[in-house]
């Protein structure tokens, strides 16, 4: 479904807009600023959002100065990465890989209204691993980007594979063997100069859940390299961000967005936002953070934020990372209460995310540069090398 929610003046009030149903009885409800659009129309980009607890991912386009907002669904969907045409987004037990086709999207309804199509290529099983967040990433520079994630259950790194329901790569010295216990709650990493430098997880423990016990300050922030913990005492860190050539990381329970200085290890908050964050990317001077509501819950009772705030939002903010200043927001209604990830997709004004439209997916192909030689010259539709 796709529909426009009203735009306010950000001085005012945000009214509401009305954007459908999930078919469970709840809606798919949103306000926001008038400044949302205009920074996406700024930026001339648009915003992907994963909500598992929804089981949606969200696009977020500007249409005339107002916020469009465009659902599909996905079982429990988590990590997002994009690496220019290529989108990959975890689920409850699979990864779906999708590449956009310019061409194709010249034939999405309204004709002529897209300037991208992202369409279904794979889907690689996994199993529960837990997938958190993703990225593409080069172990070996000469050679293509792997797909790299958090693999939350067995409390390590791991990457795609072709063959296995994923490789291991890396887990912390204090997880004694890989099982799926979720000893940690391994959750976010950071990539800095084309590897994986940092991880947050919720604890150092090496027992199934152990990292519940002390999650109120247990977090740490731990440098692959080194394998050493070089923050401690965090709440619920996620989010870890490597931009600017600062160390930016969410403060998820206390609601704060900030700064790890790498000399001391201590945590310096820039802001404190009233919903659990989770989910970060930038541009420019600008952070767009996920926020969700979190409701009292064996996970999440006994945080500062829930302790602090009674009325926690869902949605995503947009915070001036040089004074602290919130400058935008969309907040979500009803249907989604948690946000997980947060991910631009640069150049990409009015995007689509292609998963049902059948007629369309089985009429567009990606082809070798050789095979699309072959081809008839009147049946191409050439978006780049190898594709039609």
């Amino acid at each position: 479904m796709s529909e426009t929610s009203k735009n306010p003046d950000p001085a005012q009030q945000p009214q509401e807009g009305a954007e459908g149903g999930t078919g469970t009885g709840h809606q798919l409800r949103s306000v926001h600023t008038s400044s949302v659009p205009e920074i996406l129309d700024q930026l001339k980009s648009s915003l992907l959002v994963t909500t598992y607890q929804a089981g949606k991912v969200i696009l977020l386009r500007n249409q005339d100065g107002v916020l469009n907002t465009h659902f599909r669904s996905f079982s429990k969907p988590m990590g997002l990465a994009v690496n220019g045409g290529r989108l990959a987004i975890g689920c409850s037990h699979d990864i779906w890989e999708f590449q956009n086709l310019p061409a194709a999207a010249q034939r999405i309804e309204p004709v002529g209204s897209h300037d991208a199509a992202f369409l279904p290529r794979n889907c690689h099983i996994t199993g529960d691993v837990r997938i958190h967040e993703m990225a593409w990433v080069s172990r070996d520079p000469n050679e293509s980007p792997e797909l790299w994630f958090v693999n939350t259950a067995f409390s390590c790194l791991s990457v795609r594979s072709s063959e296995y329901s994923f490789e291991p790569v890396w887990k912390p010295k204090f997880i004694s063997q890989l099982r799926s216990g979720d000893q940690c709650h391994l959750n976010g990493m950071a990539v800095r100069d084309g590897r994986v430098r940092y991880v947050t997880a919720l604890g150092t423990t090496d027992t199934d859940g152990g990292w519940r016990e002390n999650k109120r300050d247990g977090g740490v922030l731990i440098d692959v390299e080194s394998d050493e913990v070089i923050s401690r005492k965090l709440s619920m860190p996620h989010s870890p961000r490597w931009y600017r050539d600062q160390l930016w990381i969410l403060h998820s329970g206390t609601g704060g967005f900030g700064r790890i200085d790498l000399e001391t290890g201590k945590y310096e908050e820039i802001t404190r936002l009233p919903g659990f964050t989770r989910g970060l990317t930038f541009a420019g001077n600008l952070a767009l953070i996920g926020l969700s509501q979190v409701r009292e819950s064996a996970t999440f009772s006994g945080i500062p934020l829930c302790d602090e705030l009674t009325e926690r939002t869902c949605g995503v903010w947009v915070v001036d990372i040089e004074t602290g200043a919130t400058v935008g927001f969309v907040r979500f209604e009803d249907a989604v209460q948690e946000i997980f990830a947060v991910e631009l997709l640069g150049g990409m004004i009015r995007p689509d995310l292609v998963t049902e439209d059948t007629a369309l997916i089985s009429c567009s192909y990606v082809l070798s540069d050789d095979a699309l030689e072959q081809v008839s010259p009147e049946f191409r539709r050439v978006d780049s090398p190898g594709q039609k």
